[in-house]
C-alpha cells in the first residue's frame, strides 16, 4: 500500500512510525508526507495553483530534505491512498474548508483517479491550554473535538471521501481511558505514546488488520505497558 498525505506537522506525527509499524506486522506499506508546518487547506490550494515547490518531502516518517511540488509527487507514484486535512487551528471552523478542499480533491482525482481519498481527522488541543482558549475560546478538548468531528464529517460527505481516519477521536478516547499526557506541547502528539496511537489508528483504518496484540516498540520515547494497553483499547473502540 502506498500512502500520500497532503498535510502538515499533524500528518508528520501520524506517519512517524507507520512504515515501521506495518513492517513489524509483515505488511508492505510506504508513506510520503508533503510537509509544511501549520499548512492550511487554503495554502495547499495556493500551492496547487502555483505548482509551488514549497513542500519538504518526508518518506516513511523521515525528512528527505528535498523540496517538491504537489503535482510532482502526485504524478510520481500510483498512490493507493491520499489524505487531506485542515490545519489544526482551523479544523473546528467549517467555513475555512471551502472551496479549497473540494478543488484539492478534484485535482487529486484528475491525476490519480484510482486512489482512495481519506480525510485525516485532526485532534483537539489540551484542556485549559492557551492554544485551546485562543481557538474559538474553548475550555475543553471535548468541546473543540465535537466541532472538529462535525467539520470533518461534513467535508468527507461533500467531497465523497472514501473514509475518515479518526485520529482526533482515538486521541480523546485514550485520554478518557486514563492515558495521561499524550501531547508534547499541548497540541502535537507526544513522541512516544501519542505518535504510536496515531500510527496504530492509521494502520487499522487503512488495512483493517487486527492490532490487539501489536508489539511494535521502535519509539523515540518509551511507551509503557499501561500506555500500550490503553492505546490498543482506544484504537479498537474507535476503529471498527
Amino acid at each position: 500500500m502506498k500512502i500520500l498525505s497532503i498535510g502538515n506537522s499533524f500528518s508528520q506525527d501520524a506517519q512517524r512510525y507507520l512504515f515501521n509499524l506495518a513492517k513489524h506486522e509483515g505488511v508492505s506499506l510506504t508513506t510520503e508526507n508533503l510537509y509544511i508546518g501549520g499548512c492550511s487547506l487554503e495554502r495547499h490550494h495556493k500551492n496547487m495553483l502555483e505548482n509551488s515547490p514549497s513542500y519538504t518531502l518526508e518518506l516513511n516518517g523521515q525528512s528527505t530534505g528535498v523540496l517538491v511540488t504537489m503535482k510532482q509527487v502526485l504524478e510520481s507514484v500510483a498512490w493507493d491512498v491520499i489524505t487531506l486535512q485542515q490545519a489544526s487551528y482551523a479544523s473546528a471552523k467549517l467555513e475555512t474548508y471551502f472551496p479549497y478542499i473540494e478543488e484539492l480533491a478534484s485535482y487529486v482525482r484528475s491525476i490519480r483517479p484510482d486512489a482512495k481519498i481519506f480525510i485525516h481527522e485532526t485532534w483537539a488541543y489540551e484542556d485549559d491550554s492557551e492554544k485551546i482558549r485562543a481557538t474559538e475560546r474553548y475550555n475543553t478538548a471535548k468541546e473543540m473535538l465535537t466541532d472538529i468531528q462535525k467539520c470533518y464529517k461534513t467535508v468527507a460527505e461533500a467531497i465523497n471521501a472514501d473514509g475518515i481516519i479518526p485520529s482526533g477521536t482515538a486521541m480523546y478516547k485514550a485520554i478518557e481511558l486514563g492515558i495521561g499526557k499524550i501531547q508534547r506541547d499541548t497540541l502535537h502528539a507526544s513522541l512516544g505514546a501519542g505518535r504510536y496511537l496515531l500510527a496504530l489508528t492509521w494502520y487499522k483504518t487503512l488495512t483493517n488488520n487486527d492490532v490487539t496484540f501489536n508489539t511494535f516498540n521502535g519509539f523515540n520515547e518509551p511507551v509503557t505497558d499501561r500506555e500500550r494497553e490503553i492505546i490498543i483499547k482506544a484504537v479498537n473502540e474507535v476503529v471498527k
